[in-house]
């Protein structure tokens, strides 16, 4: 008899055995555009100079670029995004902190 694995544990992908694109935020987006950048960059080339080793060289040079231009964009966004949910956080504890007291800023607005 087999053990079989429960049905919520899923077998995760690895890329090159070290990232795990299932779980790391951004790689899976990253990895897909820079699949269809190296093909784009690769095509072209191939087009425009009907030579197939530089050609493919080019393609593995767009999937690099690609998908570390890709990477390090989702990045910064997700950490401008988190920033700004910090601050928002803090806004609404100081808003319920300080509602109804002296120091609330709205009170001061409809005193005037």
């Amino acid at each position: 008899m087999t053990e079989q694995e429960p049905e919520d544990q899923k077998q995760n992908v690895k890329l090159l055995g070290i990232l795990d694109v299932q779980n790391t935020p951004c790689a899976r987006d990253a990895v897909l555009h820079g699949a269809g950048g190296s093909v784009v960059a690769g095509l072209v080339h191939f087009l425009a100079t009907s030579r197939v080793k530089r050609s493919f060289d080019v393609g593995m040079a767009g999937f690099m670029l690609t998908t570390l231009g890709s990477w390090f964009y989702c990045r910064y966004n997700n950490a401008k995004l988190r920033v700004q949910q910090k601050v928002i956080q803090e806004g609404i504890k100081n808003k319920v902190i300080y509602e109804g007291t002296r120091l609330d800023p709205t009170q001061k607005a409809r005193d005037k």
